[in-house]
């Protein structure tokens, strides 16, 4: 087992996740989350993450001077650092955009070569084109979208979208910057003998998840319903039938620690995480579990109009992970909602303040 690890974006959702359930796991390992603190409620994070003995960094990785002036320098980075959202940048500069995810993962790239530490990086299914996606052969429910059992694009089935599909088309300038991060990991690992792991991950979600309309829309729809705050069905003619599978965080948690305990196994290698066809959710079913798991109901508004590069239907065809160790989710949708809940409950004041 790694040592020293490091976690980039350690204090978001997903990358304090990571931090906590390393140092839950390998309590003797010296685990440092490093974070910008720019999103709002991040900061939260950071008496967790001091409560469970792991280190808080404070630095940005657009800085190669605050990686690498880091007191304990890691056998293993996790980079999980990223301006997530695929509206980013529509409508204003993408500076911030591509200076946080490419040029950030250049730096974290550069620390890896110069301290031989091995690398797993936390891209997204966005790389998917989206047009492509949508394209797709489809059906229409009374509350969901389905895709067709029949496909005729490589990679797409019933099942979803596997490692296979084409790659070629526009995919939202979030997606190009991971998708380009992921060519710069490979061309650095054959290029310095670095071990590194890829997993392009789907809708991870769970407790903690500060979600914004335009990311974490699971967490954001059961805070919208704790709170009576206002909801959209946003494109697709704002019938809410537009389909996502989910991955509970603690699922995703489970897993990497499992790859990185046998990381030659996975070494090299890429792979789509994430729920799949039995762990997907429409809106119009998340609304019905809000309303089960909460008691309230509200007037979601209807947006006919489509923004940029969304996509109807996205489901994981994570069939190569499962076929390595036999991987699959367990947290199902009323259990992770469950889980939201019971967090926003908790903490309620903290969520209120995160949310704006």
């Amino acid at each position: 087992m790694h040592e020293r690890i490091l976690v980039t974006g350690g204090a978001g959702f997903v990358g304090s996740s990571v931090a906590l359930a390393f140092k839950r796991s390998h309590p003797r390992a010296h685990v440092t989350a490093f974070d910008n603190l720019h999103r709002r409620g991040s900061e939260l994070n950071l008496s967790r993450l001091r409560d469970a003995d792991v280190t808080f960094a404070h630095g940005d990785i657009r800085s190669l001077a605050d990686l690498i002036c880091l007191p304990e320098l890691p056998d293993l980075i996790v980079e999980c650092s990223a301006e997530p959202s695929a509206q980013a940048g529509y409508g204003g500069s993408p500076e911030y955009l591509i200076d946080t995810n490419l040029t950030g993962c250049y730096h974290c790239l550069e620390l890896a070569r110069r301290v031989h530490a091995d690398f797993v990086f936390i891209s997204t299914s966005r790389v998917y084109p989206y047009r492509r996606l949508n394209d797709l052969a489809y059906e229409e429910g009374p509350e969901r979208f389905h895709l067709s059992a029949e496909q005729t694009v490589a990679g797409a089935s019933g099942l979803g979208v596997s490692e296979d599909f084409p790659l070629d088309g526009p995919r939202s300038l979030y997606g190009m910057t991971k998708l380009a991060a992921e060519l710069m990991v490979a061309e650095y690992a054959d290029a310095y003998g670095i071990r590194y792991l890829i997993d392009r991950c789907g809708l991870l979600t769970g407790p903690w998840q500060m979600a914004k309309s335009d990311q974490g829309v699971i967490a954001l729809w059961m805070a919208a319903h704790y709170f009576r705050r206002n909801l959209s069905y946003i494109g697709f003619d704002g019938s809410g039938r537009q389909v996502r599978d989910f991955l509970h965080v603690d699922d995703f948690c489970e897993l990497l620690l499992a790859q990185i305990g046998d990381f030659e196994t996975y070494q090299g290698r890429l792979f789509n995480v994430g729920g799949g066809l039995p762990f997907s959710l429409s809106l119009q079913e998340t609304t019905r579990l809000c309303e089960e798991i909460t008691g309230n109901r509200l007037q979601i508004a209807q947006v006919a109009e489509t923004r940029p590069a969304d996509v109807r239907i996205y489901l994981t065809d994570h069939r190569r992970q499962t076929a390595v160790n036999g991987w699959r989710p367990r947290r199902d949708a009323r259990t992770t909602l469950g889980d939201i809940f019971d967090w926003i409950r908790e903490a309620e004041a903290q969520v209120r303040y995160a949310l704006g």
